[in-house]
């Protein structure tokens, strides 16, 4: 259940997590005067790394840190392109200040201010011909999935590229606007195909089921970690990875994920799915009024994850 921030319940403190995580979301930087979103929602561009900045601080304070996670959209579209490399430079900074290793995923802001050959190696995500998913495990107990949510898109690949070419005719099969950013006319869930989402392609999938499959075997929980939100219940029609349903009824054959945890849609959500596993759509640094913060950690357990949250980031407390 989600707690008031900075409240946790005494289940939540009657052992020593197994290890400890960071959080935070949709920085997007720019070093733009302050503008708003296409639904009106001020979004707060150079206070952005000041958020960024706070949260390190306090990570490094906490002392207990492991690593720390980005979901995505490292800087904003409106970033003027010359100066992409340099803002993304900028905020790289402030989280190699942090005590710890950081673990990025490439978001469609990313996309808007650099292909994949300049994004991969700047964010040093591994990587096997341009794609940028992956997996890791910090403790025998646990794995965490990386997951490239524009592994098939439109965006971030050239223009005569098989993705991009295959990815441009699925969005004109799905969405009649001339627009394709615009959902105006789709209904639900359909509303999930715009230009500025993407899906987990068919390489990917297969990678994904095979480590779930070795997940189960070692007897090991998973975290499942996107840009793209995984579950209609937790973040907004128009934020979902176009092929969510896909990437969940692999996810639902085995026991092993616990969670999902997600950026892009900016106001967060949370959600327990039909098969109890838990998604965390996180709040965004970028729509944090000045003085006002959205980060947060997760005390990681056997048996539960618990999202401490500060400020604007919702504590939520996830059961297993």
């Amino acid at each position: 259940m989600a707690l008031p921030n900075g409240l946790s319940t005494s289940h939540s403190t009657t052992r020593t997590p197994l290890f400890t995580f960071a959080v935070v979301a949709d920085v997007q930087y720019a070093d733009i005067p302050d503008g708003r979103s296409f639904l009106g929602v001020p979004r707060y561009y150079r206070h952005s790394i000041q958020v960024l900045q706070r949260a390190v601080t306090n990570w490094n304070h906490h002392k207990n840190i492991k690593f720390s996670i980005n979901f995505g959209d490292i800087v904003d579209g409106f970033c003027p392109k010359p100066d992409s490399i340099i803002a993304i430079q900028k905020v790289l900074n402030e989280f190699d200040k942090f005590d710890g290793p950081v673990y990025h995923m490439i978001g469609n802001h990313c996309l808007y201010n650099l292909p994949r050959t300049k994004l991969i190696p700047l964010l040093k995500i591994p990587s096997e011909n341009l794609h940028a998913y992956y997996e890791f495990s910090p403790c025998p107990e646990y794995r965490f999935i990386v997951l490239d949510a524009y592994d098939f898109s439109a965006l971030g690949w050239p223009e005569d590229h098989k993705v991009a070419l295959e990815a441009t005719q699925f969005l004109r099969e799905k969405n009649p606007n001339s627009d394709k950013n615009s959902p105006n006319g789709l209904i639900g869930v359909e509303r999930r195909f715009v230009l500025f989402n993407g899906a987990v392609g068919k390489e990917q999938l297969s990678w994904l089921e095979g480590t779930l499959q070795d997940c189960d075997q070692r007897n090991q929980n998973a975290v499942v970690c996107s840009h793209l939100p995984l579950d209609p219940g937790a973040a907004a029609p128009e934020a979902l990875l176009w092929n969510y349903d896909e990437v969940m009824k692999i996810i639902h054959k085995f026991k092993c994920v616990k969670a999902c945890f997600s950026g892009h849609d900016h106001k967060g959500g949370y959600c327990v799915d039909a098969h109890g596993i838990h998604h965390r759509c996180l709040e965004a640094a970028l729509e944090c009024p000045p003085g006002t913060d959205a980060y947060g950690y997760v005390d990681v357990y056997c048996d539960r994850l618990s999202l401490v949250g500060f400020n604007r980031m919702a504590s939520t407390q996830m059961i297993f």
